[in-house]
């Protein structure tokens, strides 16, 4: 008879296939953190060109701008932040846009002001699945105006632009503060030594000598 095979598979096979299943959705948080950091695509253009090479950059997740190495930029909406970073470089970073549905991408407009006139940057076209860009070399002492608009299918209408200005330390001034940093710490070591030979000179120099001038003074 086939029934106790049925009734033996039954009993014992249910707890494999639960425990099958209960760890079959380990693997899906990989899977997930794998969908969440996906390739940012973007096309560098100058002012005027429609063309350029596509390429493609791990987004920057997680970043947070040190005080100490980083000075923050916000939008007046919030949305779009500029982190200016020491070493020159300048990481834009902004949250998904809402709505969601219909998202085709962001559209990165740059513009710096020189001694008379606006100059216009390189524009950037980047893919719905980018959060952040970065600038790898921002001139200093220049402020620049950032606006980032996203881009939707039709016949949805694009809202308006989160637009960030900010302005770079200029290198120079960076190294001066560095080299001034560096020649008060010498010069604080410097004072600090000479004190401590000044007052063992007074401690082990003049005190026998004045101890035996006291000393012979009665005589």
């Amino acid at each position: 008879s086939l029934l106790p095979p049925l009734l033996a598979l039954l009993c014992f096979g249910a707890p494999a296939l639960r425990a099958a299943a209960g760890s079959a959705p380990s693997a899906s948080p990989r899977r997930a953190e794998a969908a969440e950091e996906p390739w940012c695509p973007y096309k560098v253009g100058g002012e005027g060109s429609a063309g350029g090479r596509l390429c493609f950059r791990t987004p920057a997740r997680g970043f947070q701008c040190a005080a100490r190495a980083c000075r923050a930029h916000r939008s007046p909406g919030g949305a779009l932040v500029a982190n200016v970073l020491r070493n020159g470089s300048v990481l834009l970073q902004w949250g998904p846009p809402r709505p969601a549905a219909g998202l085709r991408g962001f559209a990165l407009n740059c513009s710096w002001d020189g001694t008379y006139t606006r100059f216009p940057c390189d524009s950037v076209e980047l893919g719905a699945a980018c959060r952040d860009y970065l600038l790898p070399e921002a001139h200093g002492s220049v402020r620049y105006r950032l606006c980032l608009q996203p881009r939707y299918a039709p016949p949805r209408p694009a809202p308006p632009a989160q637009c960030v200005e900010f302005r770079v330390e200029p290198a120079a001034m960076r190294d001066i503060v560095v080299a001034m940093t560096a020649v008060g710490g010498s010069i604080c070591v410097m004072l600090v030594f000479i004190c401590l030979l000044v007052a063992y000179i007074t401690e082990n120099l003049m005190s026998p000598a004045l101890a035996g001038a006291a000393a012979a003074a009665p005589r």
